[in-house]
């Protein structure tokens, strides 16, 4: 069962009767029962392009910290010989890591366009719905397009090599 925790300063009565000395005591009092949710979210509203955008921000955010890792760990096996760095080339060359590529690559242009818009707003500009709704198309759209045409270049430019 729930408790409260009341403090009640010396010169008040507890259950009628009076503290006989001076300072403050904790009293746990049962709380009620209350069966209502906390707060309505997610079973009540629908997700909307501000929320989805700004939770892409948080997590494009966590993907550029843990791309910054990797990146270090590419250069710093440079610095460890040969053999460490065709470790880590062999690494960023599997599926896997062209998957972590793409998703640091679409996470850079999608933060560096948010960011963009979060500036724009700071200056106070772009705050009205329907041009909320536009600019978070133009970011995401942006980004991909950026993304994509990233991907062709190096893509391209491997093959060359």
């Amino acid at each position: 069962m729930l408790h409260k925790i009341d403090l009640i300063a010396a010169d008040d009565y507890l259950w009628g009767m009076s503290i006989p000395y001076m300072g403050i005591i904790i009293v746990e009092q049962p709380m009620a029962s209350n069966s209502r949710p906390l707060s309505p979210h997610l079973q009540i509203y629908q997700p909307q392009i501000t929320s989805v955008l700004s939770i892409m921000h948080r997590l494009t955010g966590i993907a550029l910290s843990v791309g910054a890792i990797f990146f270090t760990y590419w250069i710093v096996s440079a610095s460890y010989g040969g053999e460490n760095f065709l470790f880590a080339q062999t690494l960023f060359s599997s599926w896997f890591g062209q998957i972590v590529l793409w998703g640091f690559t679409f996470s850079l242009f999608y933060h560096l366009a948010n960011g963009l818009r979060h500036l724009a707003w700071d200056a106070g500009r772009g705050y009205e719905l329907d041009k909320l709704r536009l600019s978070g198309w133009l970011v995401f759209s942006f980004a991909v397009c950026m993304t994509i045409i990233t991907l062709i270049i190096a893509y391209s430019a491997a093959k060359g090599t």
